[in-house]
């Protein structure tokens, strides 16, 4: 029984507020004891908090937990510089498409526009990185702007969600009724609400895809956040390739014998999916699923052919046709691919039967030539120890049940080229919004409260962790137990290399001072690892995989070693 099921003169705003987000789901809020009112009360309603150490860590691991949950996260902040410091995860979500509710204290009511401590303007703040932002200035209408604050972040194209509270409209008292109904609607899950096509369109669609002669299928970032995993994997067994961008990574078996891999910006010599490439230049028709066809994804938008015809499913209508005129297919990829396998079973596939045993061997034979070709670019022995040698080690003791979360930069495109996804459905998180450094630590927190049996794993650079060191000390006091392993090269890799391959020249900044992770680790309370030479890497992960208690792996990497990149292909500035 609840607070709320027997409304008191001792009930407040903050009741109400915990009331209304448990109705929602919510189990965890994000936050650092502010609005305290709140977090106080919350525990009434059978939500904790997840104490982050900042708030830019904080709103990461809500974007991460969303990920994962498919239930929309709550991170709370105050107001001021803690606000403000909500910004760049609050950012990476809108880019990303993943819902998140940010409440965010507010100054009394009464001190509003009398420079009140740490006042500032919210509204202007949060206008650019969210799809909406609210002010609740009445404890009555507390239900009603949670609820605005749900729909908000959950329906159409997902992103996040600021209701900025005052602090005395958590303290005040509003007039409850008992048998005043209530609002009861559970909005806490995402898609918030699912639309199909125009059937018109998605017939026009399948009998584009029934006659094409090099049909090939992108998935994005939105096939996951969708669900829609089964609905491609009946669209891939029809016959189409499927090729999947770094966010869409695990949307299908990249064993399968018709997946492509992840294309975009890494596919020089290394690069699982090098050989691959002309399967995506020579196609006639593209079928685009939650694709936003960015920079990356589409190497600097010169992978994908001129001269193919579009298709493109996306919940936003903005994204089709920004970059690729296409055949418009608004809606949510679940149920379009659902639609749009009905109607391709309807047509006479035959062509697409013919050709898939040729189109089968052709995918496995680009996966050969990779392994052959992987084998004489890498030192696998090497010490300093190249990346490769560690994803290798990982991929072969990887559970198909773990989370593995990636910083940005490097890390981001060492799990992406050096993983496998062995069954549709493996998660990999990666922050491809922004891009942003510091976020593998907390998405992988977020990952971890989300799912707490399933084992996470965090790849993130010395550069991208030196961000985030402090939350530690939050994994370990809320018993979030997850393996990080550190590529300490002592650089801002992909920085220095970019710099070295259009300037042959480096700013000095990105080197830094020798520092040894394992050691910080150790200093919190939590197991650190240091490991040197390549052939100590297994055994000190698979320890790391078979205790529940948070493990730092410091591993020295060797800073010349760069992932496939395109653009870095034959810079010879490079081989310093």
């Amino acid at each position: 029984m609840t607070v709320m099921d027997h409304p008191t003169a001792n009930t407040t705003g903050a009741h109400v507020m915990a009331a209304a987000l448990a109705r929602h789901g919510v189990t965890e809020i994000f936050g650092q004891s502010l609005p305290s009112a709140l977090i106080l009360a919350a525990p009434h309603y059978g939500i904790r908090q997840v104490g982050y150490r900042t708030e830019n860590g904080g709103a990461a691991m809500a974007d991460a937990y969303a990920r994962v949950s498919g239930r929309v996260p709550v991170v709370t902040a105050q107001n001021g510089p803690a606000a403000t410091l909500l910004v760049p995860g609050l950012a990476e979500a809108l880019k990303a498409s993943v819902p998140v509710v940010a409440i965010v204290q507010d100054v009394h009511r009464k001190f509003t526009d009398k420079n009140a401590f740490q006042e500032m303007d919210h509204v202007a703040l949060f206008g650019g990185v969210s799809k909406w932002v609210r002010r609740v200035a009445d404890v009555e209408r507390i239900d009603d702007y949670i609820d605005m604050a749900f729909t908000a972040a959950a329906s159409g194209r997902p992103g996040p969600a600021v209701l900025l509270v005052p602090l005395d409209v958590l303290d005040e008292r509003p007039e409850l009724t008992p048998d005043a109904p209530r609002r009861q609607a559970d909005l806490g899950h995402w898609p918030l609400d699912r639309m199909g096509a125009d059937p018109d369109r998605v017939s026009e669609a399948a009998k584009l895809l029934a006659g094409a002669e090099r049909p090939v299928v992108v998935a994005g970032g939105g096939v996951h956040g969708s669900q829609a995993i089964d609905a491609l994997g009946r669209l891939q067994e029809l016959g189409l390739p499927v090729a999947t961008t770094v966010m869409g990574k695990g949307a299908v078996a990249e064993t399968h014998p018709l997946s492509v891999g992840v294309v975009g910006y890494f596919m020089a010599p290394g690069a699982r999916a090098a050989h691959q490439r002309e399967l995506i230049a020579e196609a006639d028709v593209v079928l685009l699923i939650g694709n936003r066809t960015n920079q990356n994804g589409t190497d600097s938008w010169s992978l994908y052919p001129e001269g193919a015809r579009y298709i493109h499913i996306d919940i936003d209508g903005g994204e089709i046709g920004r970059n690729y005129e296409a055949l418009r297919l608004k809606g949510d990829a679940r149920l379009v691919l659902s639609q749009l396998c009905e109607a391709l079973e309807a047509q006479d596939l035959s062509a697409i039967h013919t050709r898939r045993p040729a189109l089968e061997t052709r995918i496995g034979e680009g996966r050969a030539a990779h392994e052959r070709e992987i084998e004489g670019l890498i030192d696998w022995d090497a010490a300093p120890i190249r990346p490769e040698r560690l994803m290798r080690d990982l991929d072969t003791v990887l559970p198909e049940d773990a989370v593995t979360v990636a910083d940005a930069s490097y890390s981001s495109i060492w799990i992406a080229n050096g993983l496998t996804a062995r069954r549709a459905g493996q998660r990999f998180l990666t922050p491809r919004g922004l891009a942003g450094l510091g976020w593998g630590l907390p998405f992988a927190l977020g990952a971890k409260a989300a799912r707490p049996e399933a084992p996470v794993v965090c790849l993130t650079g010395d550069g991208g962790f030196g961000h985030v060191w402090g939350e530690l000390e939050t994994a370990r006091r809320m018993k979030l137990p997850v393996v990080v392993i550190v590529l300490n090269n002592q650089i801002l890799g992909y920085q220095k290399h970019a710099e070295l391959s259009l300037f042959g020249d480096y700013t000095d900044v990105v080197h830094f001072t020798a520092v040894d992770h394992a050691a910080i680790a150790r200093a919190v309370g939590c197991e650190g690892i240091r490991v040197e030479t390549p052939e100590q890497f297994l055994p000190a992960l698979e320890e790391a995989l078979g205790k529940a208690e948070v493990t730092v792996i410091d591993v020295v990497t060797d800073e010349k070693a760069h992932p496939p990149i395109t653009v870095f292909q034959g810079k010879e500035a490079l081989d310093y």
